[in-house]
């Protein structure tokens, strides 16, 4: 293990003797003597490479100075000064970030098998590759922002009551925003690979189609309607088993074991309803790579293909959002008992206005029958 000790110049300046003439500088003589012999102490500590004492040498960490001030690193200043003090703006780029890392892994996998012609992977490496993307970007903005991920999950969370309306705008649109940087970062990546692949042609269809690497398209057998149904079911799963995994009052889970499992939800909706249109189940991840595929050169087929397939993956995941949310709540968390603190806020609800009304039986603070 090796350590840094900050240089200065000063620390190695002669020292010029005491004069014995007068006491203060005796003491000045002394003080400079102590912090040279700290600095010949860390440099000995650094040429030896052994781990230094934690409190003796204060100079492996930052600039002693004479007066006994530290020095902030200027790389440290630089971050403070790029601090976000928002909290709603650090929200909406935690969850910019976080869709941008699931699509990044999901769509680059995409292509790694589309490029090669499944020599470099299977329809499981995409399974895993998306599932991989929302278990890490989860990790990354579930401390800022609840890591949401999906317009759906966000719009679902909000008739629960448990996020703003008033941030669900801006939570779409940087999911949307982080959707979108990620396409672009696949697509500058595998750009030679597109281009080899399909022979310099961009198309959304056909048996060289790379449309289909960034966003979702449905089978040739499928309709639009059975498109509908497909993701109103999938993203109805999605939904009910992403709140049952949150649901202290079923359950509670390790910190840190819920990205894992939310993963591992979208593996089994990949590997069990995936043939049909590829399970967007998310409005950002299929509009955001779409509106890039629109930009760079695959054109307005995008949005023609599949008979006007592009509405479908925007809508149905957030009808079947609310409908898997309806389900788990009518079905399961509503029927919870009631913990103390909620029983005692009932209670007071139910006798709030009325105090000449006495029970037979009940005393007055809602507590048990006599």
């Amino acid at each position: 293990m090796s350590y840094k000790v900050n240089y200065s110049p000063l620390l190695h300046a002669h020292t010029p003797p005491a004069q014995p003439c007068h006491k203060v500088c005796d003491v000045a003589y002394s003080s400079s003597m102590k912090v040279q012999a700290l600095f010949t102490q860390a440099d000995s500590t650094v040429l030896c490479r052994s781990d230094p004492p934690d409190d003796s040498v204060p100079g492996l960490k930052t600039h002693l100075w004479p007066d006994g001030a530290e020095e902030t690193p200027m790389m440290e200043k630089l971050l403070r000064k790029c601090q976000i003090r928002n909290q709603l703006f650090r929200e909406c780029m935690a969850e910019c970030l976080g869709v941008y890392v699931l699509i990044l892994f999901g769509c680059g996998s995409v292509a790694q098998v589309t490029t090669t012609q499944n020599q470099k992977g299977q329809y499981l490496s995409i399974n895993l590759g998306f599932a991989l993307g929302v278990t890490f970007g989860v990790f990354v903005s579930r401390g800022v922002s609840g890591a949401h991920l999906n317009p759906a999950v966000s719009l679902s969370l909000c008739f629960l009551g448990r996020h703003p309306w008033m941030k669900l705008p801006f939570y779409v649109f940087f999911q949307v925003l982080g959707a979108f940087l990620a396409a672009a970062t696949v697509g500058l990546q595998y750009y030679d690979a597109i281009q080899s692949y399909s022979g310099g042609k961009l198309t959304v269809t056909g048996p060289t189609a790379t449309a289909g690497i960034f966003s979702t398209y449905p089978a040739d057998y499928l309709t639009v309607w059975g498109g509908v149904i497909d993701q109103v079911i999938g993203t109805a799963a999605l939904l009910l088993c992403v709140l049952a995994l949150g649901d202290r009052g079923n359950g509670s889970l390790p910190d840190g074991f819920q990205p894992v499992l939310v993963g591992a939800l979208v593996l089994v909706i990949g590997i069990s309803m995936g043939s049909n249109s590829g399970y967007a189940l998310n409005p950002a991840r299929d509009l955001g790579p779409r509106l890039f595929t629109y930009i760079a050169g695959w054109g307005v087929d995008v949005f023609k293909a599949g008979g006007g397939w592009w509405w479908v993956p925007i809508v149905a995941p957030c009808v079947g959002a609310l409908l898997g949310t309806l389900i788990y709540q009518l079905m399961i968390e509503v029927h919870h008992p009631l913990n103390p603190s909620e029983l005692q806020t009932s209670c007071q609800e139910a006798t709030e206005g009325k105090p000449e009304l006495e029970l037979e039986g009940v005393e007055p603070n809602c507590g048990k029958p006599t």
